[in-house]
């Protein structure tokens, strides 16, 4: 019995393959470099909006901010993703603690744990996150975090609900005043 079907299967590959290359072999009259890209003259052909079309969306990544936003001014800045008065006043008002991570595109300050000389027994770590193209106080969140030493191990702690408002007061006061040195005279 096993032999009947070795018989049968040999010929029924070959004729898998015989229709695989006649297949391919139909493929190769076509011209797939007229048809996309499509080029004219060595260059590509924009979209009928007038901005070619990416991976990264409509115009592709923009380090030099939009167009559009650049002369409304709601884009706060030129080369990061978030209103960059917000950024600027963020990264100076934890400027005391060191940082982990800060990501301009994402709008995210991770800050790394710091013990203020005057209460080494604590410390703190914050996170601010920047949520808005735009200078608005909803735009803001900052996340603190705090740990006091429980003998050689540091155990959370909780932090005062004011804490919080003041440093998102703080940065939202330091980004208005650098909108206003940035106003024209």
């Amino acid at each position: 019995m096993r032999r009947r079907q070795k018989a049968w299967t040999a010929p029924l590959v070959a004729l898998v393959a015989a229709l695989a290359l006649v297949a391919l072999g139909g493929c190769a009259g076509m011209d797939l470099e007229e048809q996309y890209p499509r080029k004219e003259g060595g260059r590509p052909i924009p979209s009928p909006e007038g901005k070619r079309e990416t991976v990264f969306g409509r115009g592709g990544i923009n380090f030099f901010g939009d167009e559009e936003e650049s002369a409304t001014g709601k884009g706060g800045g030129v080369g990061i993703g978030v209103n960059s008065f917000l950024w600027r006043a963020s990264l100076d008002t934890v400027s005391f603690m060191p940082l982990r991570s800060a990501d301009p595109f994402g709008g995210v300050i991770i800050t790394d744990w710091y013990a203020p000389p005057e209460a080494p027994d604590s410390r703190f770590q914050m996170t601010v996150y920047i949520l808005d193209r735009r200078l608005r106080a909803d735009g803001l969140k900052v996340s603190v975090f705090r740990q006091s030493r429980s003998g050689r191990d540091w155990v959370d702690a909780a932090v005062s609900s004011n804490t919080r408002t003041d440093l998102e007061n703080a940065i939202l006061t330091r980004a208005r005043q650098l909108r206003m040195a940035a106003l024209p005279q």
